[in-house]
């Protein structure tokens, strides 16, 4: 009879998180993993099929926990400028409590690594329905990929340290953020 499993499929993707916000990507290891949830390497293999797998099921829970945040931050109905204020900030945020995911999210890798694409799609929802609600469904994608490059890219420049030049990161933000808002808005 075989032994009874001592971690779950859960509890191995929490700590993979885990693991990649303390030693980043190149951290994320089967070994480094198993050692936190308290198992031998070859007993992840019971739950994930490598590294890979293990990757992409972290970045699901990555882009799960990000929808979250921007679905709250920003629920339908919302302004269509006040919710992507809203839900850039909370993007900023992320980026800020879980800077590996945030990378992992922004930098894909290899197509193992690739969210299923339902859960991408629920990922970008927040930002196509603003983008949608501001530009018109004529230029939503093209709205949204605007909006995501932005937000993106400033919150990777921060996280890397680049902003040098003095002044509130924070205004700047806040700025970007309704410039935006106003340039993509149809009335």
């Amino acid at each position: 009879m075989p032994a009874p499993s001592r971690t779950s499929r859960d509890a191995i993707v929490l700590a993979a998180g885990e693991t990649l916000e303390v030693d980043g990507l190149d951290g994320l290891t089967m070994q480094a993993v198993a050692a936190r949830v308290g198992v031998r390497a070859p007993s992840l293999y019971k739950h994930v099929q490598g590294r890979d797998d293990l990757v992409r099921l972290v970045t699901e829970a990555a882009v799960i926990e990000l929808a979250g945040r921007m679905e709250a931050a920003a629920p339908e109905g919302t302004e269509p400028r006040a919710a992507l204020h809203a839900a850039a900030r909370a993007l900023r945020a992320f980026g800020h409590a879980r800077p590996g995911a945030f990378r992992l999210i922004f930098s894909p890798g290899p197509a193992a690594t690739l969210p299923d694409p339902g859960v991408a799609l629920r990922g970008v929802a927040v930002v196509m329905r603003v983008a949608t609600e501001l530009a018109g469904p004529d230029h939503a994608l093209e709205a949204a990929r605007t909006l995501t490059a932005w937000a993106s890219g400033f919150i990777a420049m921060e996280l890397a340290g680049a902003f040098r030049m003095g002044g509130d990161v924070d205004r700047a933000f806040d700025y970007g953020a309704r410039r935006l808002a106003d340039a993509l808005a149809r009335d």
